[in-house]
């Protein structure tokens, strides 16, 4: 048996595209046994994948929460250990997961860093000069670390999650075979389509039923639904996380803007619509991924969605309901 630690805390989104590597660990290692720690509310996507054991970490236990985590671990003795988050927390697992003698003595476990090459962030975002692929795509990054060990990209079938039986028999029926599901909202303000757009969207798709999915704080997902109740069914608030996932998973189609359920559509090869706005690292990576975006220069211009824009109309205002419609008819069509 060959064990793994990979440690990424958050978020939904990164921890998602992150988890695109456990294929490929265990294409390269069949007898890989995968751990994982991540912020607790994080855990329950890790154990939908049934080879993964999950380690959950909760913010408030501070550092002395997190030294008892790191002990705990290190009785583990994994052979390999993927920081792929890289941050202060990070850092303190590693630094007593990682002795200098245990080092020395070669009895520490082999160990990569995701860098997060914060050089060429400080050009892009201080300096408007972009050294970053075009797209950059977070899957890639995630799978870059793991070349020292001889882990490269597995593109075979997937093993799937493992769902609740009973998520079937509840959540089927809000999918029919014109259903489109949105994901209409983001952390941060910059990241979302303007709410007015979403309701033209449904009006320009009079034969197509839609299915909301955010969280319970997004009440302005009702004033998308209320422009044909009918037709839109608003689960905002209404899903756990884990249900959120699995609506993604039996989705038709899906069109939302850079934020974790995004990924989600990736990581299961459903259909997706990316709608990119201002932020750089969060396009999709899958062959059945679209991404919808405005040609300006000041593109990308925030890491993940935090600060003001500075023009006039946001980039994500430059995407018209009508080339979203369009491409939706294309990707999705209905008798």
């Amino acid at each position: 048996m060959t064990k793994f630690l990979i440690i990424r805390f958050s978020s939904i989104g990164d921890v998602v595209q992150c988890m695109n590597v456990i294929d490929d660990i265990v294409h390269r290692f069949p007898d890989a046994e995968i751990h994982w720690i991540a912020r607790e509310e994080m855990t329950p996507l890790l154990r939908a994948d049934g080879r993964v054991h999950a380690w959950g970490f909760d913010r408030e236990s501070g550092l002395r929460g997190l030294l008892r985590v790191a002990r705990r671990l290190k009785a583990e003795r994994f052979d390999y250990l993927y920081d792929a988050h890289s941050n202060i927390r990070s850092g303190i697992l590693k630094a007593v997961l990682l002795s200098p003698l245990e080092e020395l003595l070669h009895r520490a476990p082999r160990h990569v860093t995701r860098h997060k090459e914060r050089w060429k962030r400080f050009l892009l975002f201080r300096l408007g000069v972009n050294l970053f692929d075009k797209p950059f795509r977070g899957v890639d990054s995630y799978r870059k670390p793991l070349r020292e060990w001889g882990i490269t990209r597995f593109d075979g079938p997937r093993a799937g999650w493992h769902f609740p039986p009973d998520f079937s028999a509840r959540l089927d029926g809000h999918v029919r075979e014109n259903t489109i599901t949105l994901v209409p909202s983001a952390n941060w303000e910059m990241k979302r389509w303007p709410v007015a757009r979403w309701q033209e969207l449904v009006r320009l798709l009079p034969s197509r039923r839609f299915l909301l999915l955010a969280g319970p704080a997004d009440a302005f997902c009702e004033e998308i639904r209320a422009v044909d109740p009918g037709r839109v069914t608003n689960l905002a608030g209404k899903t756990s996380l884990l249900e959120s996932c699995y609506m993604i998973k039996i989705s038709r189609l899906v069109i939302s803007a850079d934020t974790g359920l995004l990924h989600v559509a990736d990581l299961f090869d459903v259909p997706c619509l990316a709608l990119m706005g201002p932020t750089a690292f969060g396009f999709p990576a899958g062959p059945r991924a679209t991404v919808i975006e405005a040609d300006l220069p000041c593109r990308p211009c925030t890491k993940d969605g935090r600060g003001r824009c500075k023009r006039a109309r946001s980039c994500m205002e430059e995407i018209t309901p009508g080339m979203v419609a369009d491409r939706a008819r294309s990707l999705a069509p209905v008798d």
